[in-house]
């Protein structure tokens, strides 16, 4: 019952508040104009996020009202999640309105990073895909004790920090086409709070479940065509989400890199050819894939669709298959599937 409470509620906030913020942007003068690498029509209001940001906390707030966290930690990570959140929002909103340099985006980021690892919320244990210990023994920076592999602490933290904010920046990314991170980020928190319920959390799976719900109440206004967008603060908002809320629980790493695969793998692709190609590997551009199939004429609705249906698709594979080297079949599968989508777009645009 307390999760239809949470649920309904935050959807219901999400569906009132967005109207509210979407009129508070058209007064404070944050709209997006058209032109550069989003393409269009009219003056689209951007502070999107900050309402997915204030329903979020309804449902949290309800959360610790009804079922607060009982086991300390938990209640310090979870702490960890929404002060990290607090600095990541208000970080986004600085950009959508002063556009700011990306040493300062990157400062934002690591901000937050920082303010996860201070609560204990980093990656220090992972399934072992592969059959033995061989390989991870001949490794010196990790253990390998039954099923799992820990890593050595200080390479822990930095692989925390990398996934940080290497997921604030995929989300940021993918936020190029109307609903499409929006849609993308649901599928992945629904599948969080399912994933950890199923693991007999308790709170956290609330956690998961109010982004889910705050998107939900949020994406009529956001898919196509667009009434408002998320911007940066809605965008780093959903990346360190995806980033924390994955390390929650265990086992929810493969969860976001197979619903998250496209995005991170698309990123990986654009920063490696920005880099050989003399420019800034974090100014956005039209070379993502999203933005190439748009640029094909794919109607936008049937791009953001196809994400979506490869992102329920792969994220129940995640939750439902038991092997971890299976997992890793498919991640390796659908990267290489993305890395020839994007060499064969590349190569005829060349041509």
């Amino acid at each position: 019952m307390v999760y239809l409470i949470v649920a309904l509620t935050t959807a219901v906030a999400a569906l009132l508040v967005t109207p509210l913020v979407r009129r508070l942007s058209f007064r404070w003068g944050i709209v997006a104009e058209p032109g550069g690498r989003r393409h269009h029509a009219g003056r689209i209001p951007k502070l999107g996020g900050l309402a997915v940001f204030i329903a979020w906390l309804v449902g949290v707030g309800l959360t610790y009202w009804l079922l607060p966290p009982a086991d300390p930690s938990d209640a310090l990570r979870l702490r960890g999640v929404v002060l990290g959140s607090f600095v990541v929002v208000l970080g986004g909103l600085l950009d959508d309105r002063y556009d700011l340099p990306p040493w300062a985006q990157l400062f934002i980021q690591l901000l937050g990073a920082t303010i996860a690892i201070l609560h204990i919320i980093f990656i220090e244990v992972f399934t072992n895909p592969l059959a033995g210990a061989g390989l991870w023994q001949a490794l010196p920076l990790f253990r390998v004790e039954g099923g799992l592999v820990w890593l050595w602490r200080p390479l822990s933290l930095l692989f925390t920090l990398f996934w940080v904010v290497g997921m604030i920046n995929a989300v940021n990314f993918l936020d190029g086409l109307d609903g499409l991170a929006a849609g993308v980020c649901l599928i992945a928190a629904a599948l969080f709070a399912f994933h950890s319920y199923r693991l007999q959390q308790v709170t956290v799976p609330l956690f998961a479940l109010a982004l889910a719900a705050a998107l939900l109440g949020f994406l009529p206004y956001n898919f196509s065509p667009a009434r408002i967008f998320l911007g940066s603060a809605g965008s780093y908002f959903l990346g360190y989400q995806m980033a924390t809320l994955s390390i929650l629980s265990p086992a929810k790493l493969s969860t976001a890199l197979l619903v998250m695969a496209v995005p991170i793998i698309d990123v990986a692709w654009q920063i490696v050819s920005r880099v050989r190609h003399g420019r800034h590997p974090m100014r956005g551009d039209r070379g993502h894939l999203h933005f190439r199939l748009s640029d094909r004429g794919l109607p936008t609705p049937r791009i953001v669709l196809g994400y979506y249906a490869v992102s329920i698709l792969f994220g129940l594979i995640a939750v439902l298959v038991a092997s971890p080297l299976m997992k890793l079949v498919m991640l390796v599968a659908l990267a290489a599937a993305v890395f020839a989508l994007l060499l064969r777009l590349s190569s005829h645009e060349a041509g």
